[in-house]
């Protein structure tokens, strides 16, 4: 916590935040009030007019003090141990977030999962109620490929109200390439594919590179939204080149 306040946070930043600590080593219910409390504290802002951004990590280990607490009363324990009150608990605390007629809360949860597994139950619990999930790749972190963003597994439920339709297809392009790639990559790894057998893998193979430097984000460097679009809308320019002109060739 000492070192996120010093390295991450500014002096301009530190009069905006309200940090609230609860680490490992406290007790189950110290630990799941701590989310509570926080969540309190964003809606006093957001009550005051404020638009406020709640970052919590993480909702797995609130599930696993929440876990603690309901065995030690009794309950039975239902997937993977968790027994029922952490999976009513999880929309009680994630659900507050939002908008209202004053404001706004924006939260940004983080979830913990056993062995990359994407079916994991607080996991899905959280991605059934929250409108949209970033995966983060252990592969990709791996590669050195930062934001390590498992795009094909991430997804928004509110892109389609907040973007217009060129980016949307822009952004369809550019998974529809990815997508492509996650088929083919093992042929091409092994020297098996042939090119010109199927005119999507084609292009996958030809923009990968394009796509990944297009992902690709150093730590301090700096994207404004606008920036981003427009090389997003250049990017799906060169994808469409690429079909037209390996259609041709086929």
């Amino acid at each position: 916590v000492g070192d996120f306040l010093r390295k991450e946070l500014d002096e301009t930043s530190l009069k905006k935040t309200v940090m609230v600590v609860s680490t490992s080593d406290e007790s189950p219910l110290l630990r799941v009030r701590a989310c509570f409390t926080a969540t309190a504290i964003a809606e006093y802002f957001r009550d005051q007019g404020a638009d406020v951004l709640l970052l919590m990590d993480s909702v797995t280990r609130m599930a696993m003090a929440q876990r603690q607490i309901g065995l030690a009363a009794g309950e039975p324990p239902t997937t993977k141990g968790y027994p029922p009150s952490v999976f009513a608990l999880l929309p009680r605390l994630i659900e507050r977030a939002g908008r209202t007629e004053q404001g706004s809360i924006t939260g940004i949860y983080t979830v913990l999962v056993e062995a990359d597994d994407i079916n994991d139950p607080i996991g899905d619990a959280t991605r059934g109620t929250l409108d949209g999930h970033v995966w983060l790749s252990r592969g990709l972190a791996n590669g050195g490929h930062y934001p390590a963003i498992a795009v094909l597994e991430s997804i928004s439920r509110v892109m389609t109200d907040i973007v217009d339709e060129t980016h949307q297809a822009a952004a369809r392009a550019v998974r529809r390439v990815m997508a492509a790639w996650a088929q083919v990559e093992d042929l091409v790894n092994l020297g098996a594919y042939t090119r010109g057998t199927n005119l999507g893998f084609d292009v996958a193979v030809e923009m990968k590179p394009t796509v990944d430097a297009f992902l690709r984000q150093a730590m301090g460097e700096r994207a404004a939204l606008e920036e981003t679009r427009t090389r997003l809308l250049k990017l799906h320019e060169m994808i469409h080149g690429a079909e037209t002109r390996l259609r041709g060739a086929a």
